[in-house]
């Protein structure tokens, strides 16, 4: 028998499943027949080829499948594995024995291995299980691989580029969307409008919107309907429906998507109660919490009409996305329209919630930090302290003043500066003063002649006259000399200038009685406390207490109350009393009129009372104020 006919057949076959194979190519249905139509022409170019697999991926746990299988679907191409792993691992082409490691030995098959990479990113690798050939056919071979997967790299690129534009899509959608929920100020308005809104863009026959209320869903708009009844069979299957959304915390779609998915009694029980169709329910979320659920039907109502098809995963991905952006909306306008008492409930009960549901950590321990302070104020003691602002004052001060009307003639000191006593402050112009002196010694003088002309002469009348005469004069002698010697004004004692400036007074007139100077002395000094009015009954004397001054605030000197001014002075739109107290010791570089802050140390009482009495008294008073 001539073996010419059954190489026709054989040839025959051939080119008819490569003719099939372009035809799928040209025209496939689904990204598993273009893959499986590429590599029965790709194995139908290269001469001498057993076997061929193709793997795509990466999944979700980062691995690689098999996409299709060149001859056989069925046959097992699990001697390939070795060259595929190697494949994948190297990222370059590979030929190798059975083993994947080695190259062919002469009468074994080669196995040829081509990455598929698009821009950068590893998707998949090709494997062929040729008979061994010449270096030549071998090099051949993987050429046509190389230039064959540019087919692949271009599927790859439009299906990314479909799953962008969709994604653009599905943007551009939910925009409108949103835009749609802002244009009005009611959650009940804007609820409704994006419920109508999905429905014509989806082309749903209903779209409900229900919101999150004490852990169950109230539905809030329908579309195309401006009041329904919430008791109504429809209205409580849809809340049902929303319900088990709101419990599963995920998205569901009846008829589901996948045959793993397990049935949900609400959604089924929705989808009969519209004679058929599908239902889509998809969470809106604000952040990681669920406000509402948005549920999508398309309903069927002619039992020989299947309907419009059910929803998929693009219509799914597209609801979540509109859930995703107009969730915080509703929820944002909702909570504005509350009245202010819910809101307060509102937020006792979520945090309550958060103390003591599960999560919230930082919470809960601060909650029990805050519960430990509380404790140990209400039970601890200690002095309290009245703290009030802290005037140093000299024990005593001495005044300087104008013995009489004159002019200033010079100026020593200012104030700020340290004097001994006799010191020179200033001196007063003092001409008038000797010229009157000499005018009185004259006098006094012409009247002790006439007092010896009528000695001599005994006569006695004029010697009482001329007595007189002389002991006048010499009295305003004395008066006069007086004047000038205090017209220098000097230091009573040693001490600190602490106010007067006459050097730029210089010829400036000043009238008797005048205070030009204050001196107090730098070895014994008084504090001046200003108590508030609300801790004057708190200080009582003899009562001890610290000083603190803004110039020497590392040390603390203590100091004894003996002296409560029972008159309050206004300040700062408060009262004051003025507490004077002696200081124990004065050490340090003090000056008078040194400011700082000092504390009395009262009675003992607990740190919950010291923390909280100003406030307690304040809300009596107040309580006390406004009680008809």
């Amino acid at each position: 028998m001539s073996s010419a006919p059954i190489f026709s057949i054989v040839n025959d076959d051939r080119t008819r499943a490569e003719s099939a194979a372009w035809a799928q190519f040209s025209a496939p249905k689904d990204r598993g027949e273009f893959c499986a139509s590429w590599l029965a022409i790709l194995c139908s170019q290269i001469e001498r080829v057993n076997g061929a697999l193709l793997l795509l991926g990466p999944d979700a746990d980062g691995g690689f499948g098999a996409e299709a299988v060149w001859p056989d679907t069925q046959r097992s191409m699990q001697y390939l594995a070795p060259t595929a792993q190697r494949t994948l691992k190297e990222r370059r082409g590979v030929v190798a024995g059975p083993s994947g490691e080695k190259p062919p030995e002469r009468d074994e098959p080669a196995h040829l291995g081509y990455p598929v990479e698009v821009s950068g990113t590893l998707r998949g690798a090709v494997v062929l299980d040729v008979s061994r050939g010449s270096e030549r056919d071998l090099q051949r071979a993987m050429r046509l691989v190389h230039w064959a997967s540019v087919w692949l790299i271009d599927q790859f690129r439009q299906q990314a580029l479909a799953e962008q534009q969709a994604g653009l899509t599905r943007v551009t959608l939910a925009n409108d969307i949103v835009a749609t929920a802002v244009q009005h100020q009611r959650v009940g308005a804007a609820a409704l409008a994006v419920a109508n809104e999905m429905a014509a863009r989806l082309h749903c026959d209903r779209v409900s919107i229900g919101l999150e209320r004490h852990g169950r869903i109230e539905v809030e708009a329908i579309s195309h309907t401006a009041t329904f009844d919430h008791k109504s069979t429809l209205v409580r299957g849809i809340a049902d429906a929303m319900d088990e959304v709101l419990d599963l915390d995920l998205a569901i779609v009846q008829p589901p998507l996948s045959p793993d998915d397990i049935g949900n009694t609400a959604h089924v029980d929705l989808v009969e109660h519209n004679r058929g169709g599908g239902v889509c329910s998809v969470p809106l979320r604000d952040g990681h919490r669920t406000v509402g659920v948005m549920t999508l039907e398309r309903v069927t109502l002619d039992p020989s009409n299947q309907g419009r098809a059910p929803f998929d995963a693009d219509a799914l991905a597209l609801c979540g996305t509109v859930g995703q952006l107009v969730g915080p909306i509703l929820r944002m306008q909702r909570d504005e329209e509350r009245g202010l008492w819910q809101r307060l409930v509102d937020k006792v009960l979520h945090g309550t919630q958060a103390l003591f549901g599960p999560g919230h950590p930082g919470l809960k321990l601060g909650t029990a930090c805050a519960l430990v302070l509380v404790a140990i104020a209400s039970l601890v003691s200690v002095p309290y302290r009245v703290t009030s602002r802290a005037v140093l004052e000299g024990a005593v001060q001495s005044a300087a003043v104008a013995p009489f009307e004159g002019y200033i003639a010079a100026s020593f000191v200012r104030a700020g500066e340290q004097v001994k006593r006799g010191q020179k402050l200033c001196q007063l112009v003092d001409q008038d003063l000797k010229l009157e002196q000499t005018r009185w010694q004259a006098e006094r003088d012409l009247a002790q002649q006439k007092l010896r002309q009528a000695s001599a002469a005994q006569d006695r009348a004029l010697m009482v006259m001329a007595t007189a005469q002389s002991d006048q004069a010499q009295a305003q002698l004395s008066l006069v000399t007086e004047k000038i010697a205090r017209s220098t004004i000097v230091a009573p004692f040693d001490g600190l200038v602490v106010s007067g400036d006459l050097s730029q007074m210089q010829g400036s007139p000043v009238e008797q009685g005048r205070v030009l100077f204050e001196i107090a002395p730098l070895d014994t000094y008084r504090v001046i406390l200003h108590v508030d009015e609300r801790d004057i009954g708190d200080v009582a004397v003899g009562q001890r207490g610290e000083l603190a001054l803004a110039g020497l605030p590392h040390g603390l000197m203590g100091f004894k109350v003996k002296t409560i001014t029972p008159i309050s002075t206004a300040q700062d739109g408060r009262n004051y009393f003025r507490v004077e107290a002696q200081m124990d010791e004065a050490s340090g570089p003090l000056r008078p009129g040194m400011e700082g802050v000092g504390k009395v140390r009262t009675a003992e009482h607990r740190l919950i009372w010291i923390w909280t009495h100003s406030l307690v008294d304040w809300l009596r008073l107040s309580i006390w104020k406004w009680t008809p």
